[in-house]
């Protein structure tokens, strides 16, 4: 089995949590989800803190302070039409995988929403690569279509992971 996801860690706090094999699991199991080999795509994540994502949060997007999570697709996937499923790219192979793009990751937002929302860091970073790796495939959740879509997905992906729906209101 070829690596899918190639861990580029900036904060050392990544490798003591498992960012690699976490990413690993969550990206294939996406795949898997969407009906494509994960064999056959690559996909690089960061794993990196709140001052690193600040800046690529003002480059990129023009915000800048620090997010959870950014994503770069390699090319736009994004349907014209609102809602829609994107096109999937075909997959390479395990010399010349497709490269779907760029996540990045940062640390101290990821734990403030997870202890926040109460539960698990290792689930709350499971679902946000689930989702960079969502948008590098073309999803997104500007309009309520897509993010009706989208959100779909990482629900029944995070399921396929015993993880349970981010979206719901935990117990009262």
């Amino acid at each position: 089995m070829n690596m899918l996801v190639d861990t580029v860690i900036e904060d050392a706090r990544w490798d003591t949590f498992g960012l690699a094999p976490m990413a690993e699991r969550a990206c294939r199991a996406a795949l898997v989800h969407l009906g494509l080999q994960p064999d056959g795509f690559a996909v690089v994540v960061m794993g990196c803190d709140d001052a690193r994502i600040a800046v690529l949060n003002a480059d990129f997007r023009g915000k800048p302070q620090p997010t959870n999570v950014l994503s770069w697709p390699s090319e736009d996937r994004a349907p014209e039409t609102p809602g829609a499923e994107p096109d999937h790219p075909a997959a390479g192979d395990a010399d010349d995988p497709e490269e779907l793009g760029d996540i990045a990751i940062s640390w101290e937002t990821c734990a403030r929403e997870a202890e926040a929302q109460g539960k698990p860091m290792a689930d709350h970073v499971t679902h946000l690569v689930v989702h960079g790796l969502l948008h590098c495939l073309g999803y997104d959740h500007v309009t309520d279509a897509d993010a009706i879509l989208m959100e779909r997905h990482e629900v029944e992906i995070l399921a396929s992971l015993g993880l349970s729906d981010p979206y719901s209101p935990g117990p009262a």
